[in-house]
């Protein structure tokens, strides 16, 4: 009776964290689900009963009608080349400046990060297309989606730093200075002993940044706008709107959302593990 007495107490000290799990996880899950269930019904259905959510009957045909009309191939490349230059550009330029942050002396280091830690609390938001724009035109990179690679990856993602100083900070510097010894300079020591480390922290930056870039919008629908075969994934799904014999085709549109984010979904299931690990360490041991 006491060991039963003890169970229920512990469960009841455990009821408010599992029901904020809950709502969490219903409140995140929700469009996910919506769009799922949307794609299955008629543009005629959504807009004559746009409250309800399962429909009478599942039309299929949206998937396929969907795949047909988008080139879907190509925006599906598309978007995998973009994703997968952004993400290893960002790897590379977030673990070397938060190494150089971290293990680096000179003079105002610490006074540069909080700078360039502040920028996080600042969304200019479109406001920076235009420049960005104009100086993309400047190079000639304005109508690639190298322009958009070019670009994500030099604008350095600042959670990305400050999680990866984190992580690199739970480093023994006595690594270091073994390396020292044997001869190797401060790169080196990066090259050698910090990055082969960060294999969490590489999941993590890897997971957070191609989620990112696969959903990307705004800068690489500006970057193709000329150049419609060079579209991601996510565009090409947009441009479904208005494609098949409305003018206004949501369900056409929900079907290929729903198609863009097995992807994203299929990354994340690999590599939970590692995302959960570099995140916590990074963030709660730093």
């Amino acid at each position: 009776m006491k060991q039963f007495s003890v169970k229920r107490n512990s469960f009841l000290s455990k009821a408010p964290i599992y029901l904020t799990l809950i709502i969490g996880t219903l409140v995140a899950g929700f469009p996910i689900f919506y769009t799922l269930m949307g794609s299955g019904r008629s543009t005629q259905d959504l807009l004559a009963n746009p409250g309800s959510i399962i429909p009478e009957a599942f039309v299929f045909d949206n998937f396929i009608e969907a795949w047909n009309l988008a080139n879907f191939a190509q925006f599906t490349w598309n978007s995998i080349f973009l994703s997968f230059f952004i993400v290893i550009g960002t790897i590379i330029t977030s673990t070397v400046a938060a190494y150089v942050f971290e293990r680096g002396k000179f003079k105002g280091k610490e006074l540069i990060f909080a700078l360039v830690l502040s920028s996080m609390f600042v969304s200019l938001g479109s406001l920076t297309l235009f420049p960005i724009l104009r100086i993309a035109q400047f190079f000639g990179i304005n109508q690639s989606l190298w322009g958009v690679i070019i670009i994500r990856v030099l604008g350095l993602n600042v959670a990305n730093l400050f999680i990866s100083r984190g992580y690199i900070a739970t480093i023994s510097k006595e690594l270091d200075e073994a390396a020292k010894m044997d001869g190797c300079s401060f790169f080196g020591i990066f090259i050698y002993v910090i990055f082969p480390l960060l294999k969490p922290l590489i999941a993590t930056i890897g997971i957070l940044t191609f989620r990112s870039a696969w959903n990307d919008f705004m800068l690489p629908m500006v970057f193709t706008m000329a150049n419609p075969e060079r579209m991601p994934l996510v565009v090409g799904v947009v441009n479904l709107r208005n494609m098949g014999e409305s003018a206004a085709n949501w369900s056409l549109m929900l079907a290929g959302t729903a198609i863009s984010i097995v992807p994203m979904i299929i990354v994340f299931l690999i590599f939970n593990k590692q995302f959960i690990n570099g995140l916590t360490e990074g963030s709660i041991k730093g």
